[in-house]
């Protein structure tokens, strides 16, 4: 089984969880919450009636960030070749992590079933996350 989506706008990272100094309570920030739930509903508009997987599977994610209007022509066309890649936040890790929180005990069991990890960071006209999941 292979699942593939497209989750369009601003791309955010996994956030730290937070720690509420008035209760002591430790909590997820509302940002990374509101964003992983962004992820399931776009897939879910791609894949309706989509089955959980349960065996191993491999991840392809690749982050498509908006090329700053401050580069030059001859940037912007090194950037949209693939020759320049962002070297900026959100960190690849991070990306990765709210992905896969956002996958689990929803499209996968849990993250330990995912075996092979691809992961990139390029630029394009349109900031995006491109998702492909695959069962093997």
């Amino acid at each position: 089984m292979k699942y593939e989506f497209e989750v369009p706008g601003k791309i955010f990272g996994k956030a730290r969880p937070r720690l509420n100094s008035y209760t002591g309570v430790v909590y997820t920030p509302t940002k990374t919450k509101d964003y992983e739930e962004l992820i399931r509903q776009y897939f879910l508009i791609k894949n309706p009636g989509a089955r959980t997987l349960e065996s191993r599977v491999s991840v392809e994610i690749k982050a498509y960030f908006k090329i700053p209007s401050s580069a030059s022509k001859n940037e912007k066309e090194e950037m949209l070749e693939n020759k320049i890649s962002p070297l900026k936040k959100p960190d690849i890790d991070n990306v990765v992590k709210i992905v896969l929180d956002a996958l689990n005990k929803f499209v996968i069991l849990d993250d330990i079933q995912v075996t092979k990890l691809t992961v990139e960071k390029e630029y394009a006209r349109e900031e995006k996350l491109l998702i492909k999941i695959e069962e093997y």
